[in-house]
């Protein structure tokens, strides 16, 4: 297939649509290397090693949950400061700013700077996921209809791509220092021996920096929202709210819906908190460096075609049957978890995780889709994004409390499992039957020309 046919199946056919797709390329590995890869050993190994037992872990849970409450309670904020105001990229870039500085800052972490750590990692986040919020505020303005999704796939797709390509080349220069000048072998000061880490941190700021620039030369900056008075003179900030709370009662309206929402949220945060604590867990437990950055590799390769592959399960045995069986996967990986000893079962969770991962997303959204009105697909999305960011609150939260009472990160581990279990729960309570009856019925009717 030549190559311009391909970008416009792809939906990159335009420049300006492709220099958007590349800010998911250059902002992912935030996620990869910093948020569930490299920092959070360095965290548990280096800046928290004046800590006893699960306590550097146990901390690591604790400003998860305090970063992701704060990007949660800002994001209608911000989402109505995009909306009013013609300044998403100066927004992107400010945020980005944050970002950046604290994820460069953190070539300054050595032993014990617990401290220091913490704060940087909850400014690293607060800047990457504010960012997120300015930038996918842009698609609407670059494509529609069925152009939407392609665009909104490519740009996850070259974020996974990306992410995972800048974390093996961090991999490289950890494990094989010698190969880059760097410094290697028995003998090194604490500096020199946690240089290569230091190193892939300052990496992420450059990557991020140095991919984002196609957003700013190429994305035009949409026209500001007309300043219409549909809350009673309230400004941006009160608008945002009571717009977020219109939506609530409107989405209580379409019960089946708002029953999966709920689902999603609660079997959602397991998921997240696995994903964000995998390689803290690891580290305590004593599995290496490199086996645990090696199988988050794993995750992010084995995710893409997996995801292709749950949603062909999906046509054949249900979404809903395929999502209960994510599911069940997931509260398989937490027990296996709690037995967990050595690098070859990290791996073999962390290659169940990538099956299932990246197919237990799509058909949530895929469903939760199907039992909205069309019409209303962009305002009910919108309140899907915001419950998205709680999701991964109370997971860390119950995490860092389970070690607190019970001294044991494996408990913490098991503890996931109630996450699962009551979001099956209420999923078993959906009836895509009736959820997608009422989404007909609530549509508008066609404009008669």
């Amino acid at each position: 297939m030549p190559f311009p046919a391909l970008l416009a199946r792809l939906g990159l056919d335009r420049p300006e649509l492709r220099a958007w797709a590349m800010y998911d390329w250059a902002a992912s590995a935030v996620q990869t290397t910093i948020m569930v890869a490299v920092f959070p050993i360095y965290f548990v190994r280096v800046a928290g090693a004046d800590l006893p037992g699960a306590g550097a872990t146990q901390r690591l849970a604790a400003i998860n949950t305090l970063a992701l409450v704060i990007i949660a309670f800002a994001s209608p904020v911000l989402g109505a400061l995009s909306d009013y105001g013609a300044v998403k990229k100066r927004f992107i870039a400010a945020f980005m700013g944050i970002g950046i500085l604290s994820i460069a800052g953190m070539f300054l972490i050595h032993t014990g700077d617990l401290t220091l750590a913490s704060w940087l990692f909850v400014l690293a986040l607060i800047g990457a996921t504010g960012s997120f919020v300015f930038y996918e505020a842009l698609l609407p303005h670059l494509a529609g209809g069925e152009d939407l999704d392609r665009v909104s796939t490519a740009g996850y797709a070259l974020g996974y791509l990306g992410g995972g390509l800048l974390l093996a080349l961090n991999l490289a220069w950890i494990q094989q220092p010698a190969w880059f000048g760097l410094p290697s072998g028995p003998g090194l000061t604490e500096s020199e021996a946690t240089l290569p880490v230091r190193l892939a941190f300052v990496s992420v700021a450059v990557w991020w920096v140095l991919f984002s620039l196609p957003l700013f030369r190429r994305v035009p900056e949409p026209p500001a929202r007309p300043q219409v008075d549909e809350h009673g003179g309230a400004g941006p900030v009160r608008a945002a709210f009571m717009q977020l709370a219109g939506t609530f009662r409107e989405l209580r309206g379409y019960r089946q819906a708002f029953l999966m929402l709920l689902a999603f949220l609660i079997y959602n945060d397991g998921i997240q908190t696995i994903i964000k604590m995998a390689t803290a867990y690891g580290t305590e437990i004593g599995i290496g460096q490199g086996a645990l950055i090696g199988a988050i590799l794993l995750v992010q390769f084995v995710g893409i075609p997996c995801s292709f592959l749950f949603g062909i399960l999906a046509g054949r045995i249900g979404a809903k049957r395929s999502l209960f069986l994510g599911l069940l996967s997931y509260t398989g990986i937490s027990i296996l978890g709690y037995f967990m000893q050595t690098a070859t079962h990290f791996y073999i969770l962390a290659g169940m995780v990538g099956m299932v991962q990246g197919g237990t997303q799509a058909l949530s959204r895929s469903l939760f889709a199907s039992m909205i009105p069309r019409h209303k697909s962009g305002e009910f999305f919108g309140f899907f994004s915001v419950f998205e960011k709680f999701a991964g609150i109370f997971g860390p939260l119950i995490f860092a409390g389970t070690i607190a009472a019970t001294g044991s990160s494996r408990n913490a581990i098991l503890s996931i499992i109630g996450f699962f279990a009551v979001g099956a729960a209420i999923l078993a309570l959906v009836d895509l039957d009736e959820g997608r009856r009422a989404a007909r019925e609530g549509e508008a009717p066609p404009l008669v020309g």
